[in-house]
């Protein structure tokens, strides 16, 4: 009786280690799936890493165009705005380079719990064969020439019908503001017009009899 307890008992714990170890083979085979995602998604985490370092940048630049309308002097605007623009390019210049780095770094830290957790170890080789796939990538190498046959298809069939729209967004935003500052765009927009007239001539002189 003990010695058939005793043997139901190793066979318990052999279970329990293999249990363990096939537990484990599974966590690690699911880990090698996951650290070859990066590499393969590479433009996608550059695009992610792009985006976040010029929302930002596009968020301040709005703040300034607003600053620029209500308290710089209009002759000067031009000038301001090539000097904010230099300033934004060289942050995004500087920036995006090292938010790459660092999507590259954390990437799988970042994903790989939510993949264990939603992916079999079958699911992720799949996944990562397709993504592996020359014809994925081939598309992959390709969507910057898609996008922008697709953005300039748009652009030509929609234009017609937007641009009144935005043109109209535009005036819109201008009577808004020029009615917030009390005028001054108006102002200086009729400033402006006439600074650009050429001078008048004078009469020209009787002839003499």
């Amino acid at each position: 009786m003990l010695k058939n307890l005793t043997q139901t008992a190793r066979a318990a714990a052999v279970a329990s280690l293999l249990i363990v170890a096939a537990a484990g083979a599974q966590a690690e085979g699911k880990r090698d799936y996951i650290q070859r995602l990066p590499s393969l998604q590479k433009a996608e985490l550059d695009a992610v890493a792009a985006n976040m370092t010029q929302a930002p940048a596009r968020q301040l630049m709005g703040q300034a165009q607003g600053i620029m309308v209500q308290a710089v002097p209009p002759e000067k605007r031009e000038a301001a705005a090539k000097q904010i623009n230099a300033e934004l390019t060289k942050y995004v210049d500087g920036a995006t380079p090292i938010v790459k780095a660092s999507a590259s770094k954390v990437a799988v830290d970042a994903v790989a719990p939510v993949l264990e957790d939603k992916f079999t170890e079958e699911e992720l080789k799949q996944l990562v064969t397709m993504l592996e796939s020359p014809i994925i990538k081939k598309y992959q190498g390709l969507l910057p020439q898609l996008e922008k046959a697709l953005v300039e298809k748009i652009t030509a069939d929609a234009r017609g019908q937007v641009d009144p729209k935005l043109q109209a967004l535009q005036e819109n935003v201008r009577k808004i503001l020029d009615t917030a500052s009390g005028g001054k765009l108006s102002q200086a927009a009729a400033q402006q017009q006439q600074a650009g007239k050429p001078a008048a001539k004078p009469a020209p002189a009787p002839a003499k009899k």
